[in-house]
């Protein structure tokens, strides 16, 4: 049984969002503790204040303490194998192997344009902020690109790492999440016109652990109360 669990954040915030998700899916209790970490007076969404390495989410285990929500997912998994979805991370070292470098791809390669349409298509018309269709044109190509090569491993694989569900495909949800539900229909395009990646998102976004997570978002929205 884990014990001592905690995460400092607000669900409302990507990398929070991630953390639970995967504690969720891990069936582990922890403690949530809500706190505000974006300048109300500037009415700074948490997600841009997450941006910055100092504001990340924290968690804590006893006296470990960890702030990248990749690496507390990662953690979460190796600590706790026996606990809740045990595929999650992958059965032997040619399966994390592949999980890994689906994690890498997210971070360097899709979190970057994924969480500007974030803030430009979710976020920015929420705070009255006029649309930069620049770089959202920008963005949009950007990860078009990925989702192209996405939908390509996706015709062949029922998700990204095999046919399991894994941090491969969890670490995605909370931007997609996003971009999909903002209110320009063009962010759910991107995932809609491509058949396999539709297919895809539909199925990780239905899984219960990341409905709960959306209902605490709905329920405790934070920057936007």
């Amino acid at each position: 049984m884990a014990a001592g669990l905690q995460v400092f954040g607000q669900p409302a915030s990507t990398d929070v969002a991630r953390v639970l998700t995967c504690l969720f899916e891990k069936n582990l209790e922890f403690e949530l503790i809500r706190i505000d970490t974006f300048k109300k007076e500037h009415k700074l969404p948490e997600f841009i204040k997450l941006r910055d390495p100092t504001g990340q989410v924290t968690f804590k285990h006893g006296d470990k303490t960890l702030v990248d929500s990749r690496a507390i997912c990662r953690y979460l998994c190796t600590q706790f194998p026996e606990d809740g979805n045990r595929t999650i991370y992958g059965t032997g070292s040619l399966e994390r192997a592949s999980i890994e470098q689906w994690l890498q791809a997210e971070s360097q390669s899709f979190d970057a344009p994924s969480s500007e349409l974030v803030f430009h298509l979710a976020f920015a018309p929420q705070l009255n902020i006029p649309a930069d269709e620049a770089r959202i044109a920008e963005n949009e190509r950007k990860l078009q690109q990925m989702l192209n090569v996405y939908d390509e491993i996706l015709a062949k694989n029922k998700y990204l790492a095999g046919d399991e569900f894994t941090l491969a495909d969890l670490s995605h949800l909370p931007n997609s999440h996003y971009i999909v539900n903002a209110r320009s229909p063009r962010g759910k395009k991107l995932f809609t016109s491509k058949k396999h990646v539709a297919r895809w998102f539909e199925e990780i976004s239905s899984r219960p652990s990341w409905k709960q997570v959306v209902k605490m978002q709905s329920e405790h929205p934070g920057a936007f109360e």
